[in-house]
């Protein structure tokens, strides 16, 4: 079976056609039995040119012939056999018109058909990714992307690796070619290597009259000049090629690689697409040959300028409506700043709307954060300082290549967010929770309590309404579970929710909550909003931290005591850190079952000694043994959860709180447990959910209010 090189780059100009068409007369010239195939369907017959042809017949017309007479079909009718041995020629289409006749999904049938008389197959891609193109990437051994050694290329290589890696394209089935290599005043390739994650296989050297002499002869270089520079760097790509065979895949296995791929960038193995703008070169690098980013600068300046943003009431940001104004003016503004500024130094329209889209989003927006926080499968943004940006993905910390300017910037973007809310931060206040429009969570801490620079941390806020039936499909829990839990909430039992940081206790609280009947009047308390409740009779309740001057802050205490005051039938307590874990015991304890909170704790026994420790440091004289029995009396049900070491969030464990075992103990019983049995190969955790056997001593009570709940659903189970 021929292996397949597809050749593309999405900047046109680099030679990838000139590099498609020699290297296959160099591999030819080896020996190998070689096909060249254009597959550019915009820029059509270059590569026919360079091998001096005038092909007849093209891609187009076999596809046409596979389908009606595939046993008659002769390879000779539409490959074009070269005066150099060993090497055939096919096109793809011969006029542009042509390209509607070649299908995507009869591309395997030619390279089947092809396969067999070959030892290579190399392919011209063109640069847009069509589905001719994508379908062309399918059939791929290797791909090879051909850069030059220019900003403007390094960009768009930036954008095409993030694109095919969004595909699940494997990296290490990506290799760069980079032309020109040599050429004067250009970036090196060790710079080029850093702000690419892909190995250079080749780097061919600058010689134009001798390229250009013999694309006007129609002759490839390597035949009209065997001893050039040139020459040598192309025997030395074939030389790779033949010798190097771990560095092809296996075409029929490209299906099951996209989808190893998919499972790594769940698992947090995965290169982020990087923003040019920020970084496409390292800081190390020097800024003033980086010809983007200065142009960038300057329209940015000039925007600021023109519009007077820094004067601009930042409360603007928090209107919706006026924000959309200022941008789509601002938009106008920067569009002709850039044909002002650059001309037609960024001839490509992609390119031109993400660099509007940048500065925009630095005049007007959250700078590099902008993209981080409009992709829905990132949870959490931590920034470090200006060069360090994180995220949560699929419960994976990763490094993202995305940096701000400076610190500067940073603190810019702080304010920005703190501002419209009457929030200040300096070094009298170092440091402030606050919150974006869309209900995200917003904590940032600045100099002197933050040594590597301004930090900020993003708990995103999600859009999505989790209800039970969700986390039972996401594997979270089990339907025996659901139904328990559903029981508990129903009967009015003091629910916990606990766990570590990100483990999911709000989603498991608010799933918990679409049981929570519409007749009764629920009021939530929360420092930052985050709960979704479906029900009706809602009143949210939010705290609220001191002003500029340090008065006026509302503590959640302070809201509690309030609530009692507003006929409650359930309070639900977004999270208990604090004094007012007391007081929602005491409202556990006198009236106001069925209440919710969540806790951060490690185990279902950790969250009683937190329960303790958090009433101790209230300040409050009790005894640890009075302390202890408030506890038993209070909560009925502890539901713990847990982000596992692959990312998934499971409920480790559903327990009763069932009274005190003796004087200064509690006694918890385990219902429900997660069993992990091991870790597999790709990391992913293998276990199984089980009931323990033991049934909750309030069994009696949930049938005697009229809930069904079956004996079965306590038996041990097992995988």
């Amino acid at each position: 079976m021929a292996k397949t090189v597809v050749i593309f780059s999405t900047k046109g100009g680099v030679g990838k056609t000139l590099i498609a068409a020699n290297l296959a007369v160099s591999l030819a010239k080896k020996g190998k039995r070689a096909c060249a195939v254009d597959l550019d369907t915009q820029v059509v017959g270059d590569m026919a040119h360079i091998l001096g042809l005038s092909p007849q017949k093209c891609m187009a017309d076999l596809m046409g012939f596979l389908e009606k007479q595939p046993q008659l079909t002769k390879k000779q009718d539409f490959v074009i056999q070269t005066k150099i041995d060993n090497l055939d020629f096919l096109a793809g289409v011969l006029k542009p018109q042509q390209s509607g006749y070649l299908y995507p999904e009869k591309l395997p049938e030619v390279f089947a058909f092809l396969d067999k008389d070959y030892d290579y197959i190399v392919v011209d891609a063109g640069k847009n990714f069509s589905d001719v193109f994508l379908a062309a990437l399918n059939q791929a051994n290797l791909i090879l992307l051909v850069v030059t050694p220019d900003v403007l290329s390094i960009y768009q290589a930036k954008w095409a690796l993030d694109t095919l890696q969004f595909l699940y394209f494997p990296l290490d089935m990506i290799k760069l070619v980079l032309n020109r290599a040599e050429s004067l005043s250009s970036i090196s390739w060790q710079e080029i290597r850093v702000n690419l994650p892909v190995d250079i296989i080749e780097k061919i050297p600058s010689e134009g009259k001798l390229v250009n002499r013999a694309v006007n002869r129609g002759v490839p270089v390597v035949i009209d000049s065997p001893r050039s520079k040139v020459t040598l760097a192309f025997s030395k790509l074939a030389d790779a090629l033949i010798v190097g065979k771990e560095i092809f895949v296996e075409r029929g296995n490209i299906d099951q690689i996209k989808m190893k791929e998919a499972a790594r960038e769940k698992s947090g193995q995965f290169w982020a697409g990087q923003d040019l703008i920020e970084s496409v070169l390292e800081p190390d690098i020097d800024e003033d040959k980086d010809e983007i980013l200065i142009l960038k600068r300057r329209i940015h300046s000039r925007l600021l300028d023109s519009m007077n943003i820094k004067k601009l009431d930042l409360r603007v940001f928090s209107d919706r409506k006026k924000a959309k104004e200022l941008r789509d003016k601002a938009e106008a503004i920067v569009s002709n700043l850039l044909i002002e500024e650059a001309g037609s130094f960024i001839p490509s329209q992609d390119v031109r709307k993400k660099l509007i889209k940048e500065i925009l989003d630095e005049a007007l927006g959250l700078g590099p954060l902008e993209d981080l926080l409009a992709d829905p499968d990132i949870t959490d943004i931590m920034v470090n300082n200006k060069g360090e940006v994180y995220v949560e993905r699929f419960g994976k910390i990763e490094l993202t290549s995305k940096k701000f300017l400076s610190n500067v910037q940073v603190r810019t973007i702080i304010e920005r967010i703190i501002a419209p809310i009457g929030r200040r931060i300096d070094e009298f206040v170092p440091m402030v929770d606050a919150r974006l429009a869309d209900g995200s969570r917003v904590n940032a801490i600045i100099s002197p309590l933050s040594l590597t620079g301004p930090t900020l941390t993003i708990r995103k806020f999600r859009k999505e309404r989790y209800k039970t039936s969700d986390l039972i499909n996401f594997g979270t829990l089990t339907p025996a579970m659901a139904d328990f839990i559903k029981a508990c909430v129903l009967c009015r039992k003091n629910l916990i929710v606990s766990g570590g940081t990100g483990s999911g206790k709000t989603t498991v609280l608010n799933a918990l909550s679409e049981y929570l009947p519409e007749g009764e009047r629920i009021i939530t308390l929360e420092d930052a909003a985050e709960l979704k409740l479906n029900q009706r009779h809602w009143v949210r309740l939010e705290s609220r931290p001191p002003n500029i001057e340090g008065k006026g802050g509302i503590t959640i205490r302070d809201l509690f005591r309030n609530t009692l005051r507003m006929r409650p039938d359930r309070i639900i307590v977004g999270e208990c850190r604090g004094t007012e874990s007391l007081d929602m015991l005491q409202a556990m304890n006198t009236g106001h079952d069925g209440s919710m909170t969540t806790v951060h704790a490690n185990s279902t026994a950790d969250v009683l000694s937190r329960l303790d420790s958090m009433i101790l440091m209230s300040g409050v004289e009790l005894p640890v043994r009075a302390i202890r029995e408030m506890i038993a009396s209070a909560v009925d049900v502890i539901v713990h959860t847990a982000r596992l070491s692959d990312g998934s969030r499971k409920v480790l464990g559903i327990a009763e709180v069932a009274g005190m075992k003796d004087k200064m103990h509690i006694n918890i019983n385990d219902i429900f447990i997660f069993k992990q049995t091991g870790v597999d190969i790709q990391g992913t955790v293998q276990g199984y959910f089980t009931a323990t056997g033991y049934k909750p001593s309030f069994i009696d009570e949930i049938r005697i209010r009229g809930v069904a709940i079956s004996d079965e659903i306590f038996k041990p189970t097992r995988p």
